[in-house]
């Protein structure tokens, strides 16, 4: 078993009023070992030293409870979430939400399955390309938070994950630090998907490391044309 020193996160953690306790601590380190196993038969993360995983993985994902206010129950996706990043984190931190895991590509969601499995925590997996399950009943407009981390521009990333979203509700887009150009650029999308302007909340990773989270309420419904298929998405973004 690898030693990810997940223990360490403790102290960080508590400076933002997150406690990890220690079945929070021992779940995040099986996770990792739970990682790296699979990652040598699937492509799940390029991040294999665990000195990495913990802060640009655990705590990076950690840190989504500094910059947003997640109330207890909470329903919350993770649209395109890969390997778990930042879904499974907020799950193992927050046992208490309720989380959807979606992505396009099943074994992923196997890996995930059987994560969730081997840490006893209960979760929902969905096999479904992001603009599909922004169509669909059963999810659309259905979550207090809807968040994705590191998988399209934001004015796209909006139209894929805001349709999710409830009145009242909040996107949350996981970006690097030098976010500005990238934010202002998604002003008109965010306000035609429903969403007053993002406030951006930085936040420290390491030295010389950083992260921003790009957090937009929604205060309208979603026109029902949206989210439109990939092609005319990609071919004219919002």
């Amino acid at each position: 078993m690898i030693d990810f020193n997940a223990e360490s996160l403790k102290s960080k953690c508590e400076r933002f009023g997150l406690i990890l306790d220690s079945t929070a601590v021992n779940r995040l380190e099986a996770y990792g070992n739970l990682l790296l196993e699979w990652n040598e038969k699937i492509n799940l993360t390029a991040i294999t030293e665990p000195s990495e995983v913990l802060y640009k993985h655990f705590y990076d994902c950690l840190l989504f409870f500094s910059a947003v206010e997640v109330k207890k129950g909470a329903e919350i996706i993770d649209v395109g979430t890969g390997a778990g990043f930042p879904g499974i984190v907020l799950k193992i931190a927050r046992p208490d939400i309720n989380i959807t895991l979606l992505d396009s590509l099943n074994k992923r969601l196997t890996f995930l399955s059987n994560v969730l499995n081997e840490l006893s925590l209960p979760g929902k997996t969905v096999h479904m390309r992001a603009e599909e399950g922004g169509k669909t009943p059963e999810l659309r407009e259905k979550f207090d938070i809807a968040c994705a981390r590191a998988v399209a521009g934001l004015n796209v990333l909006s139209e894929y994950c805001v349709p999710y979203v409830k009145v009242g509700g909040v996107f949350v887009a996981m970006k690097s630090a030098n976010c500005e150009d990238e934010v202002t650029a998604s002003f008109a999308a965010l306000k035609t998907l429903g969403c007053a302007t993002p406030d951006t909340v930085k936040r420290q990773l390491r030295e010389n490391e950083g992260r921003a989270f790009i957090v937009a309420k929604k205060i309208s419904q979603t026109p029902p044309k949206y989210p439109r298929n990939t092609a005319k998405i990609s071919k004219a973004a919002l």
